[in-house]
């Protein structure tokens, strides 16, 4: 995929929107891949999880329609491995409150079926929920 970077985008009002929300700077990540390496649930994701922190670094919205901030169990395993103290959920909680925001959210409620329920990481059930019914 070929990327143009705009300075602009780089600090423009996606960005300053996620790190509002999320209370981290998207500049700390380095970008080492310790987050994905360690994540339990990297397998069910189209992003890794340190590609998610890429895309925002450079000011894209990608993740808004990925289905990795919706699998994020937040089990804190990246921020435990993280040399640069990124609260790498906190990032994915910001991108799905986004998400929900814009009505461009994954999950309905309504249309998760029991036997997905049931396996589903919590977060996807609570980011599901909040949504609300349109």
């Amino acid at each position: 995929m070929r990327v143009v970077l705009d300075p602009e985008s780089l600090h423009g009002a996606f960005i300053r929107e996620i790190e509002a929300i999320s209370e981290q700077n998207l500049l700390e990540c380095n970008q080492c891949g310790r987050c994905s390496a360690g994540c339990p649930l990297v397998e069910e994701m189209d992003l890794l999880p340190n590609q998610v922190i890429r895309f925002l670094q450079l000011g894209l919205e990608t993740p808004l329609q990925a289905r990795t901030p919706w699998v994020c169990a937040a089990c804190l395993m990246c921020e435990s491995r993280c040399p640069k103290d990124v609260d790498l959920p906190r990032v994915m909680e910001a991108v799905r409150q986004v998400a929900l925001r814009r009505g461009e959210s994954q999950v309905v409620a309504k249309d998760v079926e029991p036997a997905l329920l049931a396996r589903a990481p919590q977060m996807v059930v609570v980011g599901a929920l909040r949504r609300g019914e349109k």
